[in-house]
Parts: C-alpha cells; sequence; structure tokens
C-alpha cells in the first residue's frame, strides 16, 4: 500500500510544493531583512530634529497702542464702515498697529517655507541712494539753506516738489506746473527738492522764474535731517543698511511719496507732483486731502490721491502717514506706499478726535479720471464735442483749484488746437509764447 501511495500523483505534487517551500524561505527571509535596512536608513536620513524652544507656542502679536484724547488709549483697530479702499493686491495681514521689533541685519526672500539671505542687498540700497544723490552734500546743507531762503522770502505761501530724476528728463510739462503755481500765488516760495536741479544746469533752467522775481530755489535732499525724528528715520536707516528690499517698483517714486509728508510735517505748506497745473489761489484752503474717486452707489469717496496735500506743520495725520509708510513698506506694489497709503490711513481714523483735516471731493484737484485723461488733450471733433468741450472746461474752472495730468498716462499725448489742456495752458503760462510752441 505504501507502495501505491508513493506513485500516487497526489503525493507527488505535495513532495514538490515541500522542498520548494523548504528552498524559498532562506531567499524570502534574507528580502525581508534588506527591506527593514532600508526602512532604518531612510528613516535616519529624513528625520527631522527640533529644538526644544520650537515646541512652545508662539508668543502672540503685540499691537501697538494709540493714544486719543484725554487719558484713553486703545491697542484695536478703528474703521470706518462708510468708506471702502480697493488695493489692487491687497495686503493679508494690516500691518499698521504691528509693534516695532528690531530686525536683524540682513535681507531674507522666503522661497516656500525656506529663506535666503541676501548679501548683496546692503550694496544694491547704498548703489541706490548714491544714484539719487543723498550725502553728496555737507551736514547741515539744506536745513540751512531753506531756513535762509524762508527766512529771507518773506513767503505768502509755502509750496514744495520733488524731481528726483536727471535734469534731461525735466520737460516743458513740468516747467508749466511751475509756472502755474505762480501764476496763481506771485508771493509764493517754491522749494524743489531735487539733486539733478541744484546743479548749474538747474539753475540756468529756473533762472527765467528767478529773473521775473518769483521767489523758489531748488535744494539737494538730505533725507537724514528731513526724516529726523519721525518713523521715517528709522525706516530709513534699515534702507541704507540693506535691511529693507527696495522691491520693483521705483525706489525714487517711493523715496518721493515719503519726502512729500516728512517735507509737510517738518514745515507744513503745500506739495503739488510735477504733472500738476494749479488753476487758481488755494491759499484758503488748509489741511486737506482730494478723493481721485467717488463710489457711485454710496456718493463716499473709494480712492484718495498724495499728488496734492496742503497741510499746517506737524499736523498729526502726516505723521500717521509716515508712520504707515514705515511699518508697511512694499517695494513691489504699485502705489502700495502713495495713494493706497493715504486711503487706508483716512479710512482708518475718520471720526476720531483732533485731527481736524477735511477730505476733498474729486473736482478739487482730480476733475478727470487717469482712464479719462486723454479726451482733455483732444480738440473739437464736431459740433456736439465742441460744446461738451465748452461745458467742461467752464465746469473744470469753476470747481477745480488744480487739475492733474497723470502724467503716466497722458505724458505723451499731443495737446490739440481748441482742446481743454490748450486752453488751461493759457490760463496758468507766464511764459505762455516760448511754451506753446514746445508743449
Amino acid at each position: 500500500m505504501f507502495q501505491m501511495i508513493k506513485h500516487h500523483p497526489y503525493f507527488h505534487h505535495i513532495k514538490s510544493s515541500v522542498f520548494g517551500f523548504m528552498f524559498l524561505l532562506p531567499t524570502s527571509l534574507f528580502a525581508l531583512s534588506l527591506l527593514l535596512l532600508l526602512a532604518c536608513n531612510g528613516f535616519s536620513v529624513f528625520y527631522i530634529y527640533l529644538p526644544g524652544y520650537l515646541k512652545s507656542s508662539p508668543e502672540p502679536i503685540k499691537l501697538l497702542p494709540e493714544n486719543l484724547s484725554g487719558d484713553k488709549t486703545v491697542a484695536k483697530l478703528v474703521t470706518s464702515v462708510m468708506y471702502a479702499v480697493k488695493e489692487e493686491n491687497p495686503p493679508g495681514v494690516l500691518k499698521t498697529h504691528l509693534s516695532l521689533v528690531k530686525k536683524p541685519n540682513f535681507s531674507m526672500v522666503p522661497i516656500g517655507n525656506a529663506s535666503v539671505f541676501k548679501p548683496k542687498q546692503a550694496r544694491l540700497s547704498r548703489q541706490i541712494l548714491r544714484t539719487l544723490g543723498s550725502g553728496t552734500k555737507p551736514k547741515g546743507f539744506f536745513s540751512s539753506k531753506v531756513k535762509t531762503f524762508f527766512r529771507n522770502s518773506k513767503c505768502k505761501s509755502r509750496f514744495f516738489m520733488t524731481w528726483i530724476s536727471p535734469i534731461e528728463s525735466l520737460s516743458d510739462r513740468e516747467l508749466l506746473a511751475i509756472e502755474s503755481v505762480f501764476k496763481s500765488h506771485p508771493k509764493a516760495c517754491l522749494v524743489i527738492v531735487s539733486n539733478s536741479l541744484d546743479s548749474k544746469n538747474g539753475s540756468v533752467v529756473l533762472k527765467p522764474f528767478s529773473d521775473m522775481g518769483f521767489k523758489l530755489i531748488a535744494v539737494h535732499p538730505d533725507f537724514d535731517y528731513i526724516f529726523k525724528n519721525t518713523y521715517a528715520e528709522t525706516w530709513f536707516n534699515r534702507l541704507k543698511k540693506g535691511n529693507i528690499n527696495p522691491g520693483e517698483v521705483s525706489l525714487g517714486q517711493n523715496l518721493s511719496n515719503l519726502l512729500r509728508l516728512a517735507l509737510l510735517y517738518k514745515y507744513g505748506g503745500v506739495y503739488l507732483d510735477t504733472d500738476v497745473l494749479v488753476l487758481k489761489s488755494i491759499n484758503r484752503l488748509r489741511n486737506v486731502i482730494s478723493a481721485q474717486s467717488i463710489n457711485p452707489e454710496t456718493k463716499n469717496w473709494s480712492r484718495l490721491n498724495n499728488a496734492v496735500l496742503i497741510f499746517d506743520q506737524s499736523h498729526p495725520l502726516l505723521f500717521k502717514f509716515i508712520q504707515e509708510f514705515a511699518l508697511t513698506f512694499d517695494g513691489n506694489r504699485w502705489g502700495h506706499n502713495g495713494p493706497y497709503l493715504v486711503s487706508r490711513v483716512v479710512e482708518r481714523v475718520t471720526g476720531r478726535p483732533g485731527l481736524n483735516f477735511t477730505v476733498l471731493p474729486p473736482s478739487a484737484f482730480y476733475p478727470v479720471d487717469w482712464t479719462r485723461i486723454r479726451s482733455l488733450f483732444q480738440g473739437p471733433q464736431n459740433e456736439t464735442h465742441s460744446n461738451w468741450l465748452k461745458l467742461k472746461l467752464g465746469q473744470i474752472r469753476r470747481q477745480s483749484y488744480a487739475i492733474h495730468l497723470w502724467n503716466r498716462q497722458s505724458k505723451q499725448v499731443k495737446v490739440q488746437e481748441g482742446s481743454i489742456i490748450h486752453h488751461i495752458i493759457s490760463d496758468c503760462c507766464i511764459f505762455c509764447n516760448s511754451l506753446k510752441s514746445k508743449f
């Protein structure tokens, strides 16, 4: 019977399976050991040790208290529900009231969850400041020149402009802006803060105004003096050390945004962009900023602009503008440190006691938005268009103190005969014959 079982096919199948299992068992155990070794090795490579101090919960952000009237101090943001400010790239976190903290003396640029040290940032900042001409005049030059100018000129009103560009970029349009100041304010004093115009060539350009008895000077900027004892001082020192990334937007443009605020805070008066034409006297205006646009539904302003600013010396709203610039500076977003800045601050402080300022309607300085400024350069196309031009020109002459030409959009546009701008040039020019042939 054993012989029968031995020769049975099922017996041979069991026999072969047992021998196969015995033969493969060592190989399987060896493979399993290799997998365990690979797993251990991978864990040791990718394991990240977290130091003990990172295990603790982060310290909460402290708000910077703001002093209001009396002894009350608040540490929360106060906003107005009546105004809306929209930025092209709204910030995720409003940093206006974050406390000042010391920053390391290098710039960190986030890449994912990592940071990269940029040792060239300090050299870049110094190179840009050299280009702008900072630090090439003796200490005290700016303060002495401006103080002497105001003392000897007996100014009825003070105007400021900035020109942080080469003198070759100064066109007849900017010169017309200067003419418009003196056409409406013949006894005013004008300070043009400019490196390029405070030169021999600059003196030649401005000489026709001095020859006619108008009081103006061009003076090299002393940023350290102008920003002293404000939030701008700390910001500027960090910029010079390379601790602030100037960003992709022109540093000259952003410095101009800050410079106008600091100049008015230190001296008081009127700031004008060089593409603003003054149409009538603004001597009666005090502590005003103008809306650029109005919400058609609510009739409240939707955006302000900083091309024209009129404020008393040391005005608290100017202080808040400077503070906002220093604490929320972003060199990569156009307008963030300029028109959007003043809009953010005014939206936040509207209704607070002790600030005493007025928001004028767009007709005061911005009767035409930048999207439609080109229409003012066009001459009459037909009778209907001609009638519209006459009505619009009359409206501007009645309601506007000045008009912003929005150079970014209109710089290359030619002035056509009979256009609104053609008539406005005649209204505010001083050297009219030579200007009309060039404008």
